[in-house]
């Protein structure tokens, strides 16, 4: 018997998700589908039609109203107990892949060998569209309601992909049933299509209904995949279960009671032990189909994992977990093992790519842990989300991270509404963010200091031209009256959030982020945090939110202080420092925290730049292999800008007076710097005032304590007696390592000149001695000490003794000085002799005489008995006459000169700089 009746539009949903048996394809594909009016009625949802035993075709009246042809051939089914059908619980593990996941058929298939192999008694896979397969269908939904008719060409590629798809994964009767209901799927969409395009226009539900094929198709296809590897296994159109109603903003809320019976009724008929659900998509309560909307799939899987109070839901993606920042931005950032609800939905919201903060609403309520998987590296163990996180492996973890997370959110604007009638009126507040509301715009941030004085708060960039209109309407009356001063707006910025539940307890983590972004050079300029601690976000310059996040992310997870050096000068004195930060790097890493990093070394002629660090075991091959010109500018501006860490150190190995002249431009820009260069702090005084004055008023640091005495602690000993309050009275020293040597060896009969030429054979003197012998360089250490004890003296105010006689000063080379030096032997052998003769010996010698505000350099004579005389080698000895080191003056002693010792006492600075950064001291 047949039975005629008219079918309503509320069965051509069903229709699509119904596996259909190949006659009723080949019928189905004959039909086409009109569509008469646009509203959401047409796709009502009717389930009185689609039971067991019927076979159904659509007749096409002339009318176009549709017509069913339901012939019965069994109207009785076995009654099935509901409850004895129905397993919830522990058993479950909910399995989500996204659309990367399931891209193409390799995928599918590697997808499938998972779900083979989780030991999970029962599992649901909740699958998207294959990648790109949605943005493909809202294509559709847009072409055709732009009367495009590229839209068919459209829809046979979905056709095609999807037709490829099944025919390299499924074979025989699963492929031939695949295959028939994507026909009659693609006919249908064919003539929905239709209609939009001559309509010119597809209502929301059209969109929900076209846009939610893909995942029908993809959970089709696994589900056959899954059968093919003899799974017991169905798939579940979820619009048949998940109910959920609109809430505004463009999301949904789930209607849990209703969604929970459907999906008892459905497993009560369907007891597969693995079930392939479609995400994204759901039904209203009228049964009108819709979309879960952004991040749809994951939200799908987390309300069936409460739904069915599964043990776990994993979301398998194509990254190794949840980064403590964007990577992309930090390439640092780690993967963090675990994070509570709290943490990931702060982290979320803030723009974190971890998941969308509704996503963790309903696993909450049952305490089912997130895990976050890489569906392409099945070794890496993810990051779990859950009530409880466990504590981090203290062995991997250099710094208990009481922050977890960074995330950044660009493009905002800052608007502050200030004013002292604002303060201690009620309703103010209502009414500033009442005519935010009005103009539809999200505050994304809301600041207000305690005298009420001034409100500030964030909105996205492209909104708050609307916002400040509206505010300026709202509040022109008392603009014009004064109680408000002014709605000001702040556009190019950023906000930076740092989350962590440990912060709640832990005291002193806000000063360290703030230390960190001033450290940084980073002007905060509106700050929020809420009671529970879960975050502190902060609001900064566009241009400096990359460089704010790395510093941050650097002080909580790099180390205690990580720095970027740049090298310049990678001569006798730059290339020994770096062999030893090559030997050293690691062992400062692991024991002090302390990361160095060179970003770039400069020569005279090239330069070497890199963007992660220069492996200091090849550099001099690099240099010469990849080397560019050397351009300092440009050196200064990539180590400072252009990395991942935010702190910046310029090491100047030369003597160049040229590039002395950059420190001040460096300091101010918040470079720090570290030199043995003495060009800098014995030049003219008034450019040596203006580099401390800079120096002392800002956060960047300037230390140069192996000009005077390569690696002994000169610098550092006078800066300790004088911070403590002692006062100095002289100081005197003996600061050449060239002409310690020559009169330590200027024994007995030996001549001066043969002394020099010794001196020089073995390295001691500059290739021209008389660079030495002139004195200038004890001169230029000379003032440096009487400039760092206050005295305000020019180079040409120290009387020099030179060793040089005159007649050979102008002497053109240094092969005819060292010929013609022997002829002046007698001048200074007569000098020795008289010195001997009264129990004395001779040295070259510096004197800053403090009291009387002057220094001098000369050769003087000491008693044999005197320290200065018991020198040997190359060493220097400095005595500090002080009002506490009176009678027995404070010496400092060592080794003087060298490679090795300079570029020590250049190190020593680095890690001295490392230590005001935050370092720890051991």
């Amino acid at each position: 018997m047949a039975l005629f009746t008219p079918i309503s539009s509320s069965y051509l949903p069903k229709l699509y998700s119904r596996r259909l048996s190949a006659h009723d394809a080949t019928a189905e594909q004959k039909s086409r589908v009109c569509l008469s009016n646009a509203s959401s009625s047409l796709l009502q949802r009717t389930y009185t039609c689609c039971k067991v035993g019927f076979s159904t075709r659509l007749v096409k009246s002339e009318s176009y109203n549709f017509k069913a042809s339901s012939s019965v051939t069994d109207v009785s089914t076995p009654e099935v107990s509901m409850e004895s059908s129905i397993v919830k619980g522990e058993t479950w593990s909910i399995h989500k892949f996204g659309g990367t996941c399931v891209g193409t058929s390799q995928r599918i298939q590697n997808v499938a060998n998972i779900v083979m192999d989780d030991s999970s008694e029962r599992k649901l896979v909740v699958v998207s569209a294959m990648s790109k397969v949605t943005d493909m269908m809202y294509d559709l939904i847009e072409k055709a309601q732009s009367r495009d008719d590229s839209y068919l060409l459209a829809l046979d590629a979905v056709f095609e992909k999807h037709k490829l798809t099944a025919l390299d994964l499924l074979d025989g009767e699963e492929l031939a049933s695949f295959l028939s209901t994507l026909t009659l799927d693609i006919n249908n969409l064919k003539a929905m299509l239709r209609a939009i395009y001559i309509a010119g226009h597809g209502t929301e539900s059209f969109s929900a209904f076209v846009a939610g094929h893909g995942e029908l198709w993809s959970a089709q296809i696994l589900s056959s995949v899954l059968r093919k590897g003899g799974v017991d296994c169905t798939w579940m159109d979820t619009r048949d279960v998940l109910i959920v109603t609109p809430a505004g903003s463009n999301q949904v809320d789930p209607d849990y009671e209703e969604s929970e019976q459907r999906l008892d009724n459905w497993l009560s008929k369907n007891p597969s032990k693995v079930v392939v659900a479609t995400g994204f998509i759901a039904s209203t309560p009228q049964n009108i189909p819709t979309t879960l909307k952004r991040d749809g799939s994951d939200f799908s899987a987390a309300i069936m994992g409460a739904l069915f109070r599964a043990r776990q839901v994993t979301i398998w993606t194509d990254v190794d977990g949840v980064y403590s920042a964007d990577p992309r931005k930090v390439s640092e950032a780690v993967i963090l093992n675990t994070l509570s609800y709290q943490e990931a939905w702060e982290m979320s919201y803030f723009g974190a790519n971890v998941l969308h903060p509704r996503t963790i609403i309903p696993v909450m309520q049952y305490d089912i842990p997130i895990v976050i998987r890489n569906i392409f590296n099945l070794s890496a163990p993810g990051t779990k989300i859950c009530r409880e996180p466990v504590l981090e492996n203290e062995e991997k973890q250099t710094l208990e991270t009481y922050v977890k997370g960074f995330a950044t959110i660009d493009n905002l604007a800052l608007v502050n509404v200030e004013g002292t009638g604002m303060a201690g009126v009620p309703g103010t507040a209502s009414a500033i963010f009442g005519a935010v509301k009005d103009v539809g715009a999200n505050v994304i941030m809301i600041s207000q200091a305690s005298s009420e004085h001034s409100v500030c708060f964030a909105v996205p960039e492209k909104e708050v031209k609307a916002v400040a209109k509206a505010l300026e309407a709202r509040f022109r009356q008392a603009l014009n009256a004064g109680r408000l001063s002014q709605i000001a707006v702040i556009p190019n910025c950023s906000i930076l959030a740092a989350v962590g539940q440990k912060m709640a307890s832990t005291p002193g983590v806000s000063a360290t982020l703030f230390n960190a972004l001033a450290k940084a050079k980073i002007n905060v300029r509106a700050i929020a945090q809420g009671c529970s601690e879960y975050n502190i976000t902060v609001v900064v310059k566009r241009e400096d939110c990359v460089r704010a996040l790395r510093a941050v992310h650097s002080r909580f997870y790099l180390s205690k202080t990580s720095i970027a050096v740049g090298i310049i000068g990678p001569g006798l004195i730059g290339a020994t420092l770096l062999n030893q930060l090559r030997d050293q790097a690691a062992v400062l890493k692991e024991k002090s925290k302390i990361d160095l990093r060179v970003m770039g070394i400069i020569g005279s002629k090239k330069m070497l730049l890199s963007d992660t660090g220069i492996n200091l075991f090849a550099w001099k091959e690099l240099l010469k292999e990849k080397g560019e010109k050397a351009d300092l500018n440009k050196f200064a501006h990539h180590v400072h800008g252009n990395h991942f860490i935010p702190n910046t150190v310029l090491v100047d190995c030369t003597s160049s007076t040229e590039v002395a002249d950059h420190y001040h431009d460096w300091l101010y820009t918040g470079i720090h710097v570290i030199t043995p260069n003495k060009k800098a702090n014995s030049g003219p005084l008034d450019k040596y005032l203006k580099l401390r004055a800079l120096q002392k008023q800002s956060f960047t640091h300037y230390f140069y304590e192996a000009t005077v005495g390569a690696g002994l602690p000169i610098m550092h000993t006078l800066r300790d007696l004088l911070q403590t309050g002692d006062k100095i009275i002289r100081i005197e020293g003996i600061f050449s390592g060239t002409l310690s040597y020559i009169f330590n060896n200027f024994v007995d009969t030996r001549a001066f000149s043969e002394v020099v030429m010794e001196a020089k054979a073995a390295g001691y003197t500059e290739p021209d001695p008389r660079d030495d012998l002139a004195g200038t360089d004890v001169a230029r250490k000379v003032i440096i000490l009487a400039r760092e004890c206050g005295l305000d003296l020019e180079l040409s105010d120290i009387p020099v003794q030179s060793l040089v006689p005159d007649p050979l000063k102008e002497t053109a080379s240094v092969d005819d000085f060292m010929q013609q030096l022997p002829s002046f032997d007698s001048d200074i052998a007569t000098k020795r002799q008289a010195a001997e003769d009264a129990g004395e010996v001779l040295r070259y010698v510096g004197v800053v005489d403090v009291n009387n505000q002057k220094g001098a350099v000369e050769l003087k004579r000491y008693k044999k008995q005197h320290p200065f005389a018991q020198l040997s080698g190359s060493d220097n000895i400095i005595a500090f006459t002080t009002e506490r080191y009176n009678k027995q003056p404070l010496i400092v002693r060592g080794p003087g000169a060298g490679a090795q010792v300079t570029a020590g006492g250049v190190f020593s600075d680095i890690l001295r700089l490392a230590s005001n950064l935050g370092a720890p001291s051991y």
